[in-house]
């Protein structure tokens, strides 16, 4: 996993399972990796994969069983789409906006790019 600077690692390694979640790589009930294989598998310190969790957890994304592991929730789906949809439009689209507008792209041609796209 390459990580950017402009955001937490953690917070980046969160995003990266939520990415399994909403892909439907992970569903409800299935166990997540640990947090000593998960890193191992990404080379970061564990401490970097518990916050991780913890902030899955806080978000009702994952849930923890006692000495058992860690499990997607029921609705973590739905929950994962929230959490995107909201860094999406408050964060990622006024930049494109922006971006748009110096580039002098209209709508009209991202609609058509989009379609395309499909």
């Amino acid at each position: 996993m390459e990580f950017q600077e402009s955001q937490a690692i953690y917070l980046q390694i969160a995003d990266m399972l939520c990415e399994n979640v909403l892909s439907g790589s992970w569903k409800p009930g299935d166990r997540v990796p640990s947090i000593r294989e998960l890193a191992e598998s990404i080379a970061v310190n564990p401490n970097t994969v518990v916050r991780a969790y913890s902030y899955l957890q806080e978000h009702r994304v994952v849930h923890n069983q006692r000495g058992i592991g860690y499990f997607v929730a029921e609705n973590a789906r739905e929950i994962t789409r929230d959490l995107a949809r909201k860094r999406f439009l408050g964060r990622e689209l006024p930049r494109v906006i922006r971006t748009m507008k110096l580039l002098e792209i209209g709508f009209d041609e991202l609609q058509k790019l989009y379609q395309e796209a499909k």
